[in-house]
């Protein structure tokens, strides 16, 4: 802008000197006149430039102070569930939650049972962090608004080279029992869980280790036998669990896993049974073993595992031997195996977790979904009481409609040797989990 006055100056300073004596007065007053205009056309640009130079450094400051702002500012994450952060990481806590409904009906034989529907799981989880420490409360309505139905409800902390968990949680054993219920393959989970060789021990009070490498875990859990609706009692149990998966990269895995677990009924206790629910849930069940709590006896369990996921195949097997302590008498070996396995139609990979040692759920394109068979043969036997033996076959189709909703069709064809019962069910799945 300097520059285009300065050349307009010289412009007309030029043209003055040129022109004739006679008309030099009037050119005086109109030079005069222009000179005048000129000298306010820059002050007028001075302050210009001043002021944008100070708008520039109003620019700046605004700039820096809203970097700053979101630096300190909270991060939120709304997929899937809800997850807020403060910047630094020192704050955390998200929500999250599933609801599982299930519909059922049964061929039935000799036992009496009655098909109709249930919310299986609606549960609603809390989680977060608060300075290095973790936090879980996890409530299934479900099973009751008050301490039936308290899940996962505990204190973490990492230190040692692994997590410390305190207060109510899954011992480590049995890894189709450490498998979350969003990722089981078939509705209800096989009779080396706690559907039925932990029977009603599910979850339990206590402290536990978990450590855990590229291809390697291992945990362990001191509790006491009550979970947080049981009874209070001075019943001890220890649990631990190590896994080695020799193959593991993106798309495909090998995995072995060893387990044990001791529980020593003591005063209160409850009495502990391996039970047989062999036709599906709410179906006829069958009692395999009994430790009863006044007997202060125990169970010692002894669980083999081998799972394997290579492409959209997928397989899974558990051993288990089980000892129950009795009063008067020998004690009772209990056996349970199964055989599981899957094929994913469209293609997809069921991952493996090595932090835990678990396998989760393949991930669905969200506009196509993912397609899935599976099938298992579970039993258990008591080895002291001849024909004291139940088991059941389950056929299912699992449709991924997105990775948070999953619709399951399971047919089991259920077998009760001890009494001769051979009742059926068919039931389907509707899953939602955030």
């Amino acid at each position: 802008m300097r520059s285009s006055v300065l050349a307009v100056s010289i412009a007309l300073a030029l043209g003055v000197a040129a022109l004739p004596a006679s008309a030099q007065d009037a050119r005086d007053r109109e030079l005069a006149e222009l000179k005048a205009q000129l000298s306010l056309l820059q002050q007028r640009v001075a302050e210009l430039e001043d002021r944008s130079d100070a708008q520039s450094d109003i620019n700046i400051a605004s700039q820096q102070a809203a970097e700053a702002g979101a630096r300190s500012a909270p991060k939120v994450e709304t997929r899937g569930g809800l997850k807020v952060a403060s910047a630094d990481g020192d704050y955390e806590f998200t929500v999250g939650g599933r609801i599982q409904f299930d519909a059922y009906a049964f061929d039935r034989d000799q036992a009496d049972v009655t098909g109709t529907s249930e919310f299986r799981r609606a549960r609603l989880t809390l989680g977060g962090k608060v300075q290095g420490w973790e936090y879980k409360i996890e409530q299934d309505f479900a099973a009751g608004s008050t301490t039936d139905g308290f899940r996962d409800v505990y204190i973490a902390r990492n230190a040692l080279g692994g997590k410390f968990t305190i207060g109510h949680f899954k011992p480590y054993r049995s890894l189709e029992e450490l498998t979350s219920s969003n990722e089981i393959l078939m509705m209800e989970r096989p009779f080396a869980s706690a559907t039925g060789l932990y029977a009603g021990r599910q979850f339990q009070q206590g402290v536990g280790y978990l450590t855990a490498g590229d291809n390697h875990t291992f945990g362990a859990t001191v509790f006491n036998l009550r979970s947080a609706s049981g009874p209070r009692n001075e019943g001890m149990g220890a649990a631990a669990r190590a896994t080695w998966a020799p193959i593991n990269d993106d798309e495909n895995t090998l995995h072995f896993g060893l387990s044990g677990s001791h529980e020593n009924l003591n005063r209160g206790s409850a009495d502990f049974s391996a039970t047989a629910v062999y036709a599906g849930r709410r179906g006829p069940s069958q009692t395999i073993a009994t430790t009863t709590g006044d007997s202060g006896a125990s169970i010692d369990t002894v669980g083999l595992e081998a799972a394997g996921s290579f492409g959209p195949l997928f397989f899974q097997s558990e051993y288990a031997r089980a000892r129950y302590g009795q009063e008067i008498g020998p004690d009772q070996d209990v056996d349970t195996w199964y055989l599981m396995g899957a094929w994913t139609l469209t293609g997809e990979h069921k991952p493996y977790k090595s932090g835990t040692g678990v396998f989760g759920s393949p991930k669905p394109d969200a506009s196509t979904g993912a397609w899935q068979l599976t099938a298992r043969y579970d039993t258990i036997e008591n080895k002291d009481v001849p024909g004291l033996e139940a088991s059941s076959t389950t056929l299912g189709l699992n449709w991924f409609i997105n990775p948070y909703v999953r619709m399951m069709f399971n047919y089991t064809r259920g077998d009760n040797e001890f009494s001769g019962d051979k009742t059926n069910q068919y039931a389907v799945r509707t899953q939602l989990n955030f």
